[in-house]
Protein backbone atom coordinates (compact mmCIF):
# COMPACT_ATOMS: atom_id res chain seq x y z
CA UNK A 1 0.00 0.00 0.00
CA UNK A 2 1.88 3.49 -0.64
CA UNK A 3 2.25 5.74 1.45
CA UNK A 4 -0.22 8.92 2.24
CA UNK A 5 1.53 12.23 1.53
CA UNK A 6 0.12 15.35 2.33
CA UNK A 7 1.17 18.91 -0.09
CA UNK A 8 0.66 21.45 2.56
CA UNK A 9 -1.52 24.06 0.42
CA UNK A 10 -1.40 27.61 1.89
CA UNK A 11 -1.44 29.90 -0.93
CA UNK A 12 2.22 29.67 -1.52
CA UNK A 13 2.12 29.86 -5.45
CA UNK A 14 2.22 26.78 -8.27
CA UNK A 15 3.16 24.02 -6.22
CA UNK A 16 1.40 21.46 -8.95
CA UNK A 17 4.98 20.22 -10.08
CA UNK A 18 5.83 19.51 -6.26
CA UNK A 19 2.95 17.24 -6.14
CA UNK A 20 3.27 15.62 -9.73
CA UNK A 21 6.78 15.19 -8.65
CA UNK A 22 5.95 13.14 -5.39
CA UNK A 23 3.12 11.24 -7.45
CA UNK A 24 5.75 10.16 -9.26
CA UNK A 25 7.46 7.94 -6.39
CA UNK A 26 4.45 5.85 -5.97
CA UNK A 27 3.09 8.21 -2.98
CA UNK A 28 -0.99 8.64 -2.64
CA UNK A 29 -0.62 12.77 -2.92
CA UNK A 30 -3.41 15.17 -2.04
CA UNK A 31 -2.76 18.93 -2.22
CA UNK A 32 -4.72 20.43 0.96
CA UNK A 33 -5.41 22.74 4.01
CA UNK A 34 -7.36 20.73 5.62
CA UNK A 35 -4.71 20.41 9.07
CA UNK A 36 -6.02 17.10 9.85
CA UNK A 37 -5.04 15.50 6.96
CA UNK A 38 -1.24 17.14 7.87
CA UNK A 39 -1.10 15.73 10.97
CA UNK A 40 -2.09 12.30 9.90
CA UNK A 41 -0.54 12.11 6.47
CA UNK A 42 2.72 9.57 6.51
CA UNK A 43 4.38 12.50 5.55
CA UNK A 44 3.80 16.02 4.84
CA UNK A 45 5.66 18.49 1.97
CA UNK A 46 6.23 21.92 2.94
CA UNK A 47 6.54 23.93 -0.16
CA UNK A 48 8.08 27.65 -0.16
CA UNK A 49 7.80 30.10 -2.95
CA UNK A 50 8.49 33.82 -2.82
CA UNK A 51 9.43 36.07 0.24
CA UNK A 52 10.15 34.38 3.68
CA UNK A 53 7.68 36.90 5.26
CA UNK A 54 5.07 36.05 2.86
CA UNK A 55 5.44 32.53 3.52
CA UNK A 56 5.21 32.96 7.34
CA UNK A 57 2.15 34.84 6.84
CA UNK A 58 0.74 31.93 4.90
CA UNK A 59 1.94 29.40 7.37
CA UNK A 60 0.13 31.59 10.18
CA UNK A 61 -2.95 32.47 8.51
CA UNK A 62 -3.80 28.25 8.21
CA UNK A 63 -2.71 27.83 11.08
CA UNK A 64 -0.18 25.74 10.03
CA UNK A 65 2.84 26.52 12.03
CA UNK A 66 2.10 24.62 15.11
CA UNK A 67 1.34 20.93 12.84
CA UNK A 68 5.06 21.39 11.43
CA UNK A 69 6.55 21.87 14.60
CA UNK A 70 4.52 19.20 16.31
CA UNK A 71 5.07 16.69 13.25
CA UNK A 72 8.93 17.40 13.79
CA UNK A 73 8.64 16.96 17.67
CA UNK A 74 7.08 13.79 17.41
CA UNK A 75 9.67 12.35 14.65
CA UNK A 76 6.83 12.31 11.74
CA UNK A 77 8.54 13.27 8.53
CA UNK A 78 8.41 16.38 6.99
CA UNK A 79 9.94 17.43 3.48
CA UNK A 80 10.84 20.98 3.05
CA UNK A 81 11.30 22.77 -0.50
CA UNK A 82 13.17 26.14 -1.41
CA UNK A 83 11.62 28.84 1.15
CA UNK A 84 9.97 25.35 2.67
CA UNK A 85 13.41 24.69 3.95
CA UNK A 86 14.32 29.04 5.24
CA UNK A 87 11.27 29.01 7.29
CA UNK A 88 12.50 26.52 9.79
CA UNK A 89 14.72 28.57 10.32
CA UNK A 90 14.43 31.08 14.19
CA UNK A 91 14.77 33.90 11.54
CA UNK A 92 14.68 35.22 7.91
CA UNK A 93 15.81 39.50 6.84
CA UNK A 94 14.51 40.93 3.52
CA UNK A 95 14.68 44.35 2.60
CA UNK A 96 15.77 45.65 6.14
CA UNK A 97 12.74 43.77 7.50
CA UNK A 98 13.14 40.56 10.07
CA UNK A 99 10.54 37.88 10.53
CA UNK A 100 10.62 35.22 12.89
CA UNK A 101 10.54 31.97 10.97
CA UNK A 102 9.22 28.63 12.70
CA UNK A 103 12.23 28.19 15.10
CA UNK A 104 13.07 24.41 14.62
CA UNK A 105 17.09 25.43 14.11
CA UNK A 106 18.21 28.07 15.30
CA UNK A 107 20.33 30.97 13.02
CA UNK A 108 19.21 33.41 10.30
CA UNK A 109 18.39 33.37 6.71
CA UNK A 110 19.92 36.83 4.59
CA UNK A 111 20.66 37.72 1.04
CA UNK A 112 23.49 35.66 -0.19
CA UNK A 113 27.06 37.73 -1.26
CA UNK A 114 27.49 36.84 -4.58
CA UNK A 115 28.23 38.80 -8.09
CA UNK A 116 25.27 37.25 -9.39
CA UNK A 117 21.86 37.18 -7.63
CA UNK A 118 19.65 35.34 -7.68
CA UNK A 119 21.81 32.03 -8.14
CA UNK A 120 19.98 30.62 -10.57
CA UNK A 121 20.01 26.62 -12.38
CA UNK A 122 22.03 23.60 -11.95
CA UNK A 123 25.13 23.35 -9.36
CA UNK A 124 26.19 20.29 -6.84
CA UNK A 125 26.24 20.18 -3.15
CA UNK A 126 28.81 19.13 -0.94
CA UNK A 127 26.91 16.11 0.88
CA UNK A 128 27.75 14.93 3.94
CA UNK A 129 28.76 11.89 4.83
CA UNK A 130 25.95 9.19 5.82
CA UNK A 131 23.21 11.15 4.06
CA UNK A 132 20.09 8.53 3.54
CA UNK A 133 18.74 11.96 1.63
CA UNK A 134 21.61 11.61 -0.85
CA UNK A 135 22.14 8.02 -1.21
CA UNK A 136 22.73 6.76 -4.72
CA UNK A 137 22.94 10.65 -5.51
CA UNK A 138 26.04 12.32 -3.53
CA UNK A 139 28.28 14.14 -6.89
CA UNK A 140 24.77 15.09 -8.91
CA UNK A 141 23.28 18.81 -9.44
CA UNK A 142 20.32 20.22 -8.41
CA UNK A 143 18.61 22.90 -9.63
CA UNK A 144 18.78 26.41 -7.84
CA UNK A 145 16.70 29.20 -8.09
CA UNK A 146 17.07 31.92 -4.82
CA UNK A 147 18.31 35.01 -3.51
CA UNK A 148 18.30 34.63 0.33
CA UNK A 149 19.84 31.57 2.08
CA UNK A 150 20.56 29.86 5.80
CA UNK A 151 24.45 29.97 6.41
CA UNK A 152 24.55 28.08 9.94
CA UNK A 153 24.46 24.31 9.69
CA UNK A 154 22.49 23.53 12.39
CA UNK A 155 23.99 21.51 15.17
CA UNK A 156 23.35 17.62 15.40
CA UNK A 157 22.00 17.22 11.73
CA UNK A 158 23.27 16.26 8.41
CA UNK A 159 23.77 19.02 6.40
CA UNK A 160 24.79 19.90 2.80
CA UNK A 161 26.69 23.00 1.71
CA UNK A 162 26.57 24.72 -1.83
CA UNK A 163 28.85 27.97 -2.20
CA UNK A 164 27.46 30.98 -4.50
CA UNK A 165 29.96 33.84 -3.38
CA UNK A 166 29.44 32.22 0.27
CA UNK A 167 29.26 29.17 1.32
CA UNK A 168 25.28 28.51 2.28
CA UNK A 169 22.64 25.75 3.59
CA UNK A 170 21.75 23.66 0.39
CA UNK A 171 19.83 21.15 2.58
CA UNK A 172 19.15 19.67 5.98
CA UNK A 173 18.43 16.21 7.44
CA UNK A 174 17.55 16.03 11.05
CA UNK A 175 15.72 12.86 11.61
CA UNK A 176 12.78 12.38 9.70
CA UNK A 177 12.57 16.30 8.94
CA UNK A 178 14.20 17.23 5.63
CA UNK A 179 14.53 20.03 3.69
CA UNK A 180 16.44 21.39 0.43
CA UNK A 181 16.88 24.57 -0.82
CA UNK A 182 16.81 23.25 -4.44
CA UNK A 183 14.24 22.29 -5.87
CA UNK A 184 13.98 18.86 -6.00
CA UNK A 185 10.71 18.68 -8.40
CA UNK A 186 12.78 20.21 -11.21
CA UNK A 187 16.20 18.73 -10.69
CA UNK A 188 15.35 15.68 -13.25
CA UNK A 189 16.50 12.46 -12.38
CA UNK A 190 18.72 13.02 -9.25
CA UNK A 191 15.37 15.47 -7.52
CA UNK A 192 13.32 11.82 -8.38
CA UNK A 193 16.21 10.03 -6.43
CA UNK A 194 15.74 12.36 -3.58
CA UNK A 195 12.19 12.31 -2.93
CA UNK A 196 11.99 8.51 -3.48
CA UNK A 197 14.15 8.34 -1.20
CA UNK A 198 12.02 10.34 1.30
CA UNK A 199 8.88 8.37 0.70
CA UNK A 200 11.07 5.40 1.77
CA UNK A 201 11.35 6.63 4.94
CA UNK A 202 7.43 6.90 5.08
CA UNK A 203 5.46 4.41 7.36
Amino acid sequence: MSPTVVVLDYGSGNIRSAVRAVERTGATVELTTDLRAAESAAGLVVPGVGAFASVMAGLRDTDAVDVIRARHAASRPVLGICVGLQVLFARGSEHGVTTDGIGLWPGDVRRLHAPVIPHMGWDTVEAPAGSAMFAGIEDERFYFVHSYAAHTPPAGTRTAITTHGEPFVAAVEDGTTWATQFHPEKSGDAGARLLANWVTTLD
